[in-house]
């Protein structure tokens, strides 16, 4: 079955607006919960002080937004916690209404204010923040390079850019297992436990579809970035992108 890997803004908010209300479970048990990890750790690459304004775009259900400002500065407990504040941006109402809930559960409503928007028009000004992220969400935008300038124009010079995003494998023998894994299995209780017979199809054949690693760092850096690395984690089943603004 060809499954479409079309980015059309109204078709992915459509699919994200429907799984919502399964979708950080699903999250959770796909990834073995390794999710929080990977989220955890490229908080940490971020290198915070915990005093800046940190833009969070396809913030989702908003975890990587709430990791941000719970994470302690390291691991010195006695250093203070996040006192700057997020902007988590998405154009999914439903997954904003998620975020919401949760954020205000989290008592976070002071430090994380969410709004409704398109990664490739950010309704901020320029140079505007310290910090900007994605998680999981890059590959789901009509434009990447142009979502990258975007994310360019609101930092501020020297301001630090992260990336979370699926990728395959390289060890042969795992690559296959997972690839047989992500086309497979995934598809299937990510259709049980959705109820959508198409979302999770579109994640494997959307991360098939989008670019390698090498080709990753070179869309940031023609964005402006500079000091561009990646690390692969899990075996590369996830990368995490790190850049300047130059």
């Amino acid at each position: 079955m060809t499954v479409s890997t079309s980015r059309d803004p109204s078709r992915i908010a459509g699919m994200f607006d429907a799984i919502a209300p399964r979708y950080d479970r699903l999250n959770h048990l796909l990834s073995a919960g390794l999710d929080r990890r990977w989220r955890r750790l490229g908080i940490q690459a971020l290198h915070l002080s915990g005093r800046e304004r940190v833009l969070d775009i396809c913030t989702g259900t908003g975890d990587l937004a709430i990791e941000a400002v719970s994470e302690k500065r390291g691991r010195d407990e006695s250093r203070p916690r996040f006192s700057g504040d997020v902007i988590g941006v998405d154009f999914a109402g439903e997954m904003l209404h998620r975020a919401l809930d949760k954020v205000r559960r989290a008592g976070l409503a002071s430090r994380i204010r969410l709004a409704r928007g398109d990664a490739m028009h950010l309704p901020l000004p320029d140079a505007s923040v310290d910090a900007a992220m994605v998680a999981f969400g890059i590959r789901n935008v009509v434009d990447p390079p142009a979502a990258l300038r975007e994310m360019a124009r609101v930092l501020r010079p020297g301001g630090r850019l992260l990336i979370l995003e699926f990728g395959f494998p390289k060890i042969p023998g795992i690559r296959a297992a997972y690839k047989a894994y992500f086309r497979h299995v995934l598809p299937r209780v990510g259709r049980a436990v959705s109820k959508h017979g198409e979302a999770y199809s579109y994640l494997p054949a959307s991360v098939a579809d989008f670019a390698s690693d090498a080709a990753v760092i070179r869309m940031i850096e023609a964005a402006g970035y500079t000091d561009v690395t990646a690390v692969s984690m899990t075996l590369g089943i996830v990368y995490r992108y790190v850049g300047t603004k130059r």
